[in-house]
């Protein structure tokens, strides 16, 4: 452990004839037993000052751990022991303050803000990204998301701006717009508050809000599924009582009122490690990248993966029994209906573009992790943008329409 020196200016000054610095060693996490936590070679290391409580400082302190095995394959966050935060143990590990640095494959230097209890959770993980390959995941997530916000903010403003207002498939749609544009916004700004200079409370917000944003889209593109199987199973004929209201409880309550049960139930959120393999920082060693994100691994399996394979799955039903109809449709009719044809094109642009990219985070491992990063990062950042070729291309098929309608009704009126 190495201590700066600011750590005693002030002690100093307020009784320069006593200070001592008592450090402590654990060569067992016994004491220290927290839910769903592994803690490195069972180490905590912990360091007071007998003159009180020390934060915030400038300079962080340096902890380094060393580890007799390759922590390859394991995700690892510096944390420390924070007391009074959980009702069923006498504290809970958080990464607040602390920033992970991985110096080798098997020494983890840990450099926080405060004095306290410290040690190194491991979580097994997929294969690390490489440095190389990460590069251009980031650009294509920036480049992505950027284009999504625009796309997702210009679709809005078109509908906004448009006299009619459309009925409530198109308000589902503007919906959707804005939980992705929330996502994309929130995706964007969760590295930024992920270092220790920053407030934990504003990485725990910005990754609630991040997840909530998540969950939002989900849910409404469950939603959409949800409303074309009423078009086509009702033959287009649909009135339910406060229909938009009600999709709009489930679409935006129910992922706000998860996340608040997180919030406040315990700390779920926080600063989250990506493991990286071969990056060099000043030709020293590794350096892992941090973002703010679900911290508990049970929520991030139940609330992330779990949430999203049901919406997929559902979506994926809802496919298939929707070109069932449709075919049957075409079927009937020995030349080809357009509507149908119009129909499928809904299916396809709707379900196939919305719903099912969402499952390509189910193939992340072994050979498909790295085809799986580039195809989940480009078409999941290039949401929004799909979402506007949608809305211009129907669009365009509504406007087409009504020429068509006035066309025959000047026909009509002509023969007359």
């Amino acid at each position: 452990m190495h201590f700066p020196a600011e750590l005693t200016k002030d002690a100093c000054r307020a009784r320069p004839r006593v200070l001592r610095l008592i450090c402590v060693y654990f060569s067992t996490a016994y004491f220290f037993q927290n839910a769903n936590s592994l803690v490195l070679n069972n180490y905590v290391l912990g360091a007071r000052l007998s003159q009180g409580h020390v934060s915030n400082l400038n300079e962080p302190i340096s902890i380094s751990f060393q580890h007799n095995q390759s922590l390859e394959g394991y995700t690892v966050t510096c944390v420390f022991w924070k007391e009074g935060a959980s009702k069923h143990y006498w504290g809970v590990w958080s990464p607040e303050g602390c920033r992970t640095e991985q110096l080798s494959p098997s020494r983890v230097l840990c450099r926080c803000n405060h004095l306290s209890y410290f040690a190194v959770l491991m979580q097994l993980s997929q294969a690390p990204v490489p440095r190389e390959l990460l590069v251009p995941l980031i650009y294509i997530s920036l480049v992505g998301c950027s284009i999504s916000i625009v796309s997702s903010l210009l679709t809005i403003l078109l509908h906004f701006q448009a006299r009619k207002q459309g009925d409530s498939m198109t308000r589902i749609h503007m919906n959707l717009h804005a939980s992705v544009l929330l996502l994309n916004v929130a995706f964007l700004l969760s590295p930024l508050p992920a270092t220790p200079s920053v407030p934990g409370s504003a990485c725990t917000a910005v990754a609630a809000i991040l997840h909530f944003a998540l969950l939002s889209c989900l849910t409404w593109t469950a939603i959409e599924g949800f409303n074309l199987y009423l078009l086509l199973g009702r033959v287009y004929n649909i009135y339910i009582r406060r229909y938009l209201l009600k999709l709009c409880a489930v679409g935006w309550g129910v992922p706000a009122l998860l996340v608040l049960l997180l919030v406040v139930e315990s700390s779920a959120y926080g600063p989250c490690t990506i493991p990286v393999s071969g990056s060099q920082e000043n030709g020293t060693g590794f350096q892992n990248m941090s973002m703010c994100w679900v911290q508990n691994r049970w929520v991030h399996s139940i609330l992330v993966m779990g949430y999203g394979g049901l919406t997929s799955l559902f979506n994926l039903v809802v496919l298939a029994w929707a070109l069932r109809v449709l075919q049957r449709l075409r079927a009937r009719d020995r030349v080809l209906n357009p509507r149908a044809c119009r129909d499928s094109v809904t299916v396809l642009g709707l379900t196939v573009l919305l719903g099912t990219t969402w499952a390509l985070a189910f193939f992340s491992f072994d050979v498909f992790l790295l085809p799986q990063l580039f195809l989940f990062t480009t078409f999941n950042s290039l949401y929004g943008f799909f979402l506007f070729l949608w809305f211009c291309s129907q669009r365009c098929h509504s406007e087409a329409e009504t020429e068509t309608e006035m066309e025959g009704f000047s026909s009509s009126q002509t023969m007359l």
